[in-house]
This record gives C-alpha cells, structure tokens and sequence, in this order.
C-alpha cells in the first residue's frame, strides 16, 4: 500500500509500525511530499495512482474530491463527534476524514527570547513589533500545506485587507521563508532564529521532546482536521481502508500521543492519557472558536493564495524587510523629534507596504483564480498566471521601493 503524505517520518513511522504490527503481511510504503506537490502528483498519477492521501489541509482534499480524484470507502465514524472547535470532522460526502485535528499558531525559543530580552508573543499583532526584526521564521505556503493554512485562517479571521496589512507587517520581521515546512521549528529548536510561525503539532512535540520551547494559540485561530482519503482508482483499497479505520480507532488515536507526534485526537476518550498541560478542544470551548474556517473559500482562491504570497514576500523579501527597517527607523526619528511632514510620509509609506494588487472578490473570481489551476493533469495554467505575476512582481518591486524613498525622506525631514 502506498501512502502519499506531507507528514514527516517522525510521525508516519508510529502509526505505520502499530499497523503492520495488528495487519501481518501488509506493507506500507510511505512517500514523502509537500501538499502542493502531493496533490500535483496525485493528478498527474491518476491512471496508476498511491493508495492514500495524508496530510493537514482540508483545502487539499477539496482540491482532489473536485478533481473527482477521492474515492468513497466506507469508513465507521462511530464515537467521533461530527464536529469539533465548530468544524465538520469528516468530509459530509465521505471522500476524506479527520484523524485529528490541529490549530496554528506561535512557536518560540525560551532560551532565545531571554538572551535576546525580548517579550514572548501571544497574539499574531504582537508579531509586528520592531524587536522582532530578523527574529521570526515562516515556511512559504507554496511549499507547505500546514502554512497555507495558517495565512488562510489569519485572512478569514481578520478579513482579507486587515489581513494581508497584518502578514506584510509581520513579514519586515522574517528572518527567513523556508521552503519547507520542517524547517521552521528546526530553526527554533536549534536557536537559528527564536519564534516560528507554525501549526501546533510541531511546537507541542517539541516541548515533549525536552526543547525550550513553548506554543501559543493566537485569538485568530481555528482547529481544521488534519485528513486521510483514499484516491479513486487505489491499487489496495482494502489495506487502504484498513489504514483510515486504524487511524480512527482507539489504537490508532493513542498513537497521536506519541512525544514524536502530539496531534490532537478526534476521540474525546482518548485525552485521558494525555498529559496535564495538553490542549483539549473539548474541555475548552474558546480553543479555535474566534474563526469558522471555510474550505470552500480556500479551495476557491488556493493556487492564488500561494503564488500572491510568494511574488510578495517570499521571492521579495530582501526588499520587504528593507522597506520595513526604513519605516521603523524613520517612527524611531519621529519618536523623538515630532514632524507633520514626516508623519505624513511615514503612514504613505505604511500604506504601500500594507496594501495588495488583488482583492478579496478578485482572489475567488473564476476568471482570475481559474488562470492558476491546472488545465491538464500534465499541464500547469500558463497564460494568464504569468501575466498576473508578472505584474504582481513589478507592483513589488515598485511598491517596496517607493516606500523605503518614503520612510527615507521622512527621517530627513524638518
């Protein structure tokens, strides 16, 4: 049985090892990739496609089940709540159902934020603080599934302009934009850089890890699934289906406990092993319940989502971060020395760096977002997608430009 899935081997291997174990003389073979690229695969597989598709994002799985690309297994739910922190736990056509369930948020080195004096963040606004320049690490949501996710939830949260303001401040503090998920609570636990924005699983298996860090759950959040669905076509669709019972039986919730893992279960029964300190979405009403995250919404604008993040903060994020240095160091100069103009130059300045070339109704419209879905299983959109990225590159290039020449003139102005 093969399983695609963008879940590390340090949470995969427990769940496989107990299965082969209670289902001798069957074989997992697990293949490793981000969402995007699982998802890309899946399609481009489809005569002769894996068994299963593993992963975080629910958008992904809407994705397959409108490509008409999940099967439909007949999977018992029994004892598993419908709903949890106010989502659907499975699929309400059964192509994909939830195994757990997982929150985004804020990871952060204790060790780090002492040595650096800085204070340790709670909120995601927190993050825009000036102390935390060149503090902060995000994997790109075109490379992680997980990220995709968390920007999706902030956007539905705070609103898309209020939104998108929020992100692009928060991104003058990167110090990085990883291109793999992994490799932002690596960073944190290693001390590279001391606060990772990042889904809760990886800050609470840390923690049980014995590294010095600590996860917050920000206001804006929401509790998604994390899903399993078999692909139509599977070449094992009995040990496939045997694999999605395992996970939602009790043997398989106990193995999200596992130090290596940390997953919040969908089994209420099953945190009574876990320990004191252990998020419990249901003991604790207010854990996820600010946001009702729409997986139609994020299905609608999702390859958009992705490529609009990359063209503005991950292939710009030198001169993001400049822009940003500019604007601080110029509020810095007007801290001390109060200037009409140079406040007026300074909030043009915050007002270029806060602003998108799209809008919420463009970033769902068909006729836009439509141009970044792949016409073929082979054949990526072209087009159209590379002319809104190039334009997309240009307004970037302009926008943070014009800006640092703002914030510039408004730490000489008099």
């Amino acid at each position: 049985m093969v399983i695609v899935t963008s879940f590390s081997r340090d949470v995969t291997t427990p769940f496989v090892q107990a299965f082969e174990a209670a289902h001798p003389g069957t074989r997992v073979e697990v293949q490793n990739r981000n969402t995007t690229a699982a998802v890309a695969f899946i399609r481009e597989t489809r005569s002769s496609p894996p068994d299963l598709m593993w992963a975080s994002a629910p958008d992904a799985f809407e994705v397959l089940k409108a490509g008409n690309l999940l099967a439909r297994p007949q999977i018992d739910t029994s004892g598993i709540p419908d709903r949890i922190g106010g989502q659907p736990t499975h699929d309400a056509d059964g192509r994909y159902f939830g195994f757990a369930v997982s929150g985004y948020g804020i990871m952060y080195n204790t060790r780090y934020i002492r040595a650096n004096r800085l204070p340790a963040p709670r909120e995601w606004a927190d993050l825009k603080n000036p102390v935390y320049q060149n503090h902060i690490g995000i994997s790109a949501p075109s490379r992680s599934g997980t990220t995709h996710l968390t920007i999706e939830t902030i956007l539905q949260g705070e609103g898309w302009a209020p939104g998108w303001a929020q992100l692009l401040e928060i991104a003058g503090n990167y110090a990085q934009v990883s291109d793999r998920s992994f490799g932002v609570p690596d960073a944190v636990n290693s001390g590279q850089y001391g606060i990772g924005i990042v889904i809760d699983f990886f800050g609470l298996s840390a923690k049980a890890s014995g590294f010095p860090v600590e996860f917050v759950y920000p206001t804006v959040t929401t509790l998604v699934p994390a899903n399993i669905g078999m692909i139509e076509g599977a070449s094992n669709p009995n040990a496939a289906r045997a694999f999605v019972q395992f996970l939602l039986s009790p043997e398989g919730q106990a193995v999200l406990l596992n130090p290596r893992v940390m997953r919040l279960p969908v089994r209420p029964e099953a945190y009574a092993n876990a320990p004191a300190d252990f998020p419990n979405p249901f003991t604790n009403p207010n854990l996820g319940a600010r946001v009702r995250f729409d997986s139609g919404v994020s299905e609608s604008r999702y390859e958009l989502l992705n490529s609009l993040f990359d063209r503005l903060i991950t292939f710009r994020l030198r001169e993001l971060t400049e822009a940003w240095k500019a604007v601080h160091a110029a509020e810095a100069a007007l801290s001390r020395r109060e200037n009409a103009e140079g406040r007026r130059l300074v909030a043009e300045a915050r007002a270029k760096l806060t602003a998108v070339p799209v809008n919420e109704a463009q970033a769902s419209d068909p006729a836009i977002a439509g141009a970044f879905r792949a016409t073929r299983p082979d054949r990526p959109a072209a087009g159209r997608q590379a002319e809104y990225e190039e334009q997309w590159d240009r307004y970037a290039v302009a926008t943070y430009a014009e800006a640092k020449q703002l914030a510039e003139r408004a730490q000489r102005a008099r």
